[in-house]
């Protein structure tokens, strides 16, 4: 079991960082997911989807210290905004700079689903259990936050890389 947690860190670093967008406070959350998964290993049914449960728990940790810290006010010497304003070396860290921001701007419940979708290769399905609601509740918040990323980078319909703004998992049901 032990390998099998290890060998989840990238992933769950990936869906952390696009959860807070930081990278140290998402390795916070990665160490805090994996104690917590280690010691609730017992509650982990064999057989089931060890990648999702360990997500589940993330999600649930961030989401769970970000409403204890609503009313904070954060950045008050602005080092954090000094921080933003670094100067791009090429195009492409340009763009993603601009991606960054657009899935930034989305609202939690979008960006949960089209990360877990798009970036993290779940199904509809997994995703809607991850997220704890209805498939078509995922299906209709991954639209949503494709089109608004879309209408934020200024893409059209027939850019190439608008279809990968969801993943593959969107390819075949693009319906809502």
């Amino acid at each position: 079991m032990r390998d099998e947690l290890v060998a989840q860190i990238g992933n769950l670093r990936a869906f952390g960082v696009s959860l807070c967008g930081d990278r140290e406070r998402a390795d916070d959350l990665v160490q805090e997911t994996l104690f917590k998964a280690w010691n609730n290993l017992d509650s982990f049914e064999e057989g089931t989807n060890l990648k999702a449960w360990l997500f589940t728990i993330l999600r649930n940790t961030y989401f769970s210290e970000r409403r204890k810290k609503k009313r904070e006010v954060e950045d008050v010497d602005g080092a954090y905004a000094a921080k933003l304003s670094s100067s791009p070396e090429q195009h492409g860290h340009m763009d993603m700079q601009d991606f960054r921001e657009a899935l930034s701007e989305l609202p939690d419940d979008q960006r949960e689903a089209l990360v877990l979708v798009g970036a993290a290769g779940f199904s509809y399905e997994e995703a809607a259990e991850i997220s704890g609601c209805a498939v078509g509740t995922i299906k209709s918040r991954v639209n949503r936050a494709r089109r608004r990323i879309a209408e934020t980078l200024h893409l059209d319909e027939t850019d190439e890389a608008e279809p990968e703004l969801a993943g593959p998992a969107s390819a075949g049901s693009r319906g809502g």
